[in-house]
Formats: C-alpha cells, structure tokens, sequence
C-alpha cells in the first residue's frame, strides 16, 4: 500500500456500489485500470465509462474540487479532459464519495513517452498558453482548495524534510541550490490564471502517437504559471522543452521558469523517497524529472 490508511478497493466492491446506487450501469464489465496512479483506484464499467474511487481521505478534496470546478476548466482546455457524469456516496465496505467519468480512449504518457515529439510539445504549451489567456475571471488562489497555485514557499517544509531523504538518490547539494534559486524570485503577482497543476506523464492521454488528452483534474487550481511550466522537465527532453517553452512564451532564466523549475524538483524529490518502495512509476517519473533538470548548465 501507498499511503497510511489506504481503503482496499476491488471489482466485486464497486459492483456492489454501482448496483446499488446506479442500475442503469449494474450490467456492465468491470475491471481495473492499472496504472502508476497515486489517489484513486480507476475501473472500468463497460467500454464508455470509469468508475474511479479515492484510495483514502486525502484524496477526497481532489474529487470533491473536479465534480465542482472541472466544467469550468474543461471549457476552457483544446485537448480532450474527462467529464463527470455521476458522483456516487459511500455505501457498504467504502466510505468515500466517488464517481463515474466518461472514458477517454488511449494510453498515458508514461506508458507511451511523447518527450521527443514536436506535436505533443506544441499541443500541451498551446493548450496550457491558452488557459492561461482565458484566465481574465478565474477565481483567485486558494479558492479551489489546496496549496497549488499560490507561493512555492508552502513547500519548503517538506521539501527540505524530503531532501534529506534522497542522500544516494540524487545530487541533493545541486537540487538545493536550485530550490534556493527559485525562493529567491519575486512571488508571482499577476491575475491567477487556469492550471492544470499535475502535469506529470501518467496525466497526458494520448493516441495513435498523439496527444490528445488530459487526465486528472484533481489538481487543478489557480494562481501562478509556474506550476504548469514544471512539465518542461516532468514530460519534454532538451529540445522539445525548448519548443514548450516557446509555445507558453516563457523565457529560460526568467522568474516564472525559475519557479517552475524549483517546483519540478521539489515535487520530485518528495516524491521520490516516498514511493520508492511502493510506486516503480512514480520513482521513475520523479528520477527523470531530476535527471532532465540536473543536466542543464
């Protein structure tokens, strides 16, 4: 298990719920969606619906945020996001809400890299550029819920606890300076704007070689650019990094790349000591992402 106090959650669990609480669904195939995901468990109900169910009680906010506010971002994003189509309560054996999503065909990125494709950078930075341009009445930090969006500061406590974990994982003295450089810079002070705040592999859908998609918006959240600019290292290589970076018009060395890059080694480096013994996924993703930005000058 994952985390302290996870809830067990297999096919026979969610049948019983579904049966109870939405009978149209109650005749469908059931089986579980693998994958390197960390706050719910995702199966799914036939061929054009998920049911997805958080692992335990942290995860709950971030469902409880998308059934309220995922319309309003999913208006805004050009690449395909999941839609809620019914909230189930918790019943018998589970005692989470959850709900049932439309299904959005194909595999995610860490199954399927797209870190050297030109179409996949141009398509994310465009997608992330143009929530940021649609942004003129998002609401202001903090108001979705949870830290994302707001000052990179809120991370420095765990971050710094983290970092003393990784000693043999990673260069932590590097990793420190470079988190030390994104403190210094000036608190973003412009309007909030959309994010999708997770823009890690295993939340890009893509399909016969294309991205299409994104996955998870429990996460999302409002205030600085910075933290959809992680992705530069979380998903591209070096020159398609560059063509990300191009499409979202931010510039190397600037202070939003300065944060975004502090941001993508912290969520790295508490990551990586955390699952290592529990998520291979999610260890490989945090390892990348820290090797992509430690080979930079």
């Amino acid at each position: 298990m994952m985390h302290e106090g996870e809830t067990r959650i297999d096919p026979a669990l969610v049948a019983d719920l579904v049966a109870r609480q939405f009978p149209a669904y109650a005749e469908l195939p059931i089986r579980q969606v693998r994958s390197g995901g960390t706050e719910n468990a995702v199966f799914r109900l036939g061929e054009r619906h998920a049911a997805r169910f958080p692992l335990h009680d942290g995860s709950v906010p971030s469902l409880v945020k998308e059934i309220r506010w995922g319309p309003a971002f999913s208006a805004r994003a050009s690449l395909r996001t999941p839609i809620v189509e019914a909230v189930g309560a918790a019943g018998p054996g589970y005692p989470y809400p959850w709900a049932i999503v439309r299904w959005l065909d194909g595999r995610d990125a860490q199954e399927v890299a797209v870190g050297d494709s030109e179409q996949a950078a141009t398509a994310l930075g465009g997608c992330v550029r143009s929530l940021w341009l649609q942004s003129q009445d998002a609401p202001r930090a903090g108001v979705l819920g949870g830290s994302r969006g707001g000052p990179i500061g809120i991370r420095d406590s765990d971050f710094r606890e983290a970092l003393s974990r990784c000693a043999g994982l990673t260069d932590t003295a590097r990793v420190g300076e470079i988190w030390e450089a994104a403190l210094a810079t000036p608190t973003w002070d412009g309007r909030p704007v959309w994010l999708h705040a997770d823009l890690i592999p295993g939340n890009l859908l893509v399909r016969e070689g294309r991205l299409v998609g994104l996955l998870d918006l429990g996460a999302i959240a409002t205030g600085d650019p910075a933290y959809d600019v992680t992705a530069a290292w979380f998903v591209f290589d070096g020159p398609r990094r560059a063509t990300y970076l191009r499409a979202l018009g931010v510039a190397v060395g600037g202070p939003v790349w300065l944060r975004a890059r502090g941001l993508a080694v912290s969520q790295a480096v508490i990551a990586l000591p955390y699952y290592l013994h529990t998520n291979p996924t999610m260890v490989a993703m945090a390892r990348r992402c820290l090797t992509e930005v430690l080979a930079e000058p």
